[in-house]
């Protein structure tokens, strides 16, 4: 095994906490939460973890909340604002920044003009098939004739080096700082809609034209976010300007609640993002 490669090896390690007792996905998100708040909390320092997405930040966010009271403040950051895929960085109360740049880079992608169009599944495929973990990698914003992919600082300067294809397309590469980042411009529809109420499930159905059933199981999976945060329960109150994710479906934002129908439904206006 080459330098480089020890080296990759001992990074993933340090982000993948490995426990001998089985544990279920949860438990074993809780399980390095906990511990990285320990570790922060009782070595006096800062402590970041690997990229998590919607669900572990929910459970995160949650244990970091009661850890508040032992001096650890922990922040969650992806490189942009609206990221979706962030770290969680814990500091001590009294060590405190809002300046978490430092541990992300951005990758900056571009292939030859007249390659084969790629997609976030290529360029995720190709940074996995070096032998790195997904914990590793950010978001993946792509465009025409690239992408901007959010990475751990650590890894930065491998990819550098050898992300030299993605599928058979050769690429140029170099490094900016997440405030360089080029987000990609965003189609978009205008929904307007009746609904019962603003309740969660009502909106998702309407926002990403699944059954109100559908929706409500969605929610109760795991896998619709407002405002970034995981939300679980259907009838949950969404207000307005709430930014909405539904895995596999997109995002839309709940621009307006209006007056009732003649029915006595309310008319509500979404903005989604194609």
């Amino acid at each position: 095994m080459t330098g480089t490669l020890q080296c990759l090896t001992a990074l993933i390690a340090e982000h993948c906490w490995k426990f001998s007792v089985p544990m279920n996905k949860d438990e074993l998100i809780k399980a390095r939460i906990e511990d990285l708040i320990a570790r922060c909390r009782d070595g006096y320092y800062v402590s970041v973890s690997g990229f998590m997405d919607t669900h572990e930040q929910a459970i995160a966010r949650a244990i970091a909340a009661s850890a508040a009271s032992s001096g650890v403040r922990a922040t969650f950051y992806g490189g942009y604002d609206d990221a979706e895929r962030r770290i969680m960085v814990c500091a001590p109360e009294d060590w405190y920044t809002d300046d978490f740049s430092e541990y992300l880079r951005v990758l900056r992608v571009s292939v030859k003009k007249g390659s084969k169009p790629l997609t976030h599944r290529d360029y995720l495929g190709s940074i996995l098939g070096l032998g790195l973990e997904r914990v590793l990698i950010g978001d993946i914003l792509t465009r025409k004739d690239g992408a901007d992919i959010v990475v751990s600082a650590d890894i930065a300067d491998f990819l550098l080096t050898e992300y030299t294809q993605v599928g058979r397309a050769e690429t140029t590469r170099e490094i900016v700082s997440p405030e360089e980042i080029i987000l990609p411009e965003m189609r978009k529809e205008t929904i307007r809609d009746t609904v019962p109420s603003v309740r969660l499930d009502s909106v998702i159905s309407s926002a990403f034209k699944v059954s109100r059933a559908n929706a409500a199981e969605a929610i109760r999976r795991g896998i619709v976010s407002v405002n970034h945060l995981e939300v679980t329960k259907p009838d949950a109150r969404v207000d307005e300007g709430s930014v909405l994710v539904l895995k596999g479906k997109g995002k839309a934002i709940l621009r307006e609640i209006g007056g009732e129908s003649k029915k006595g439904r309310l008319w509500i206006t979404i903005e989604r993002f194609l």
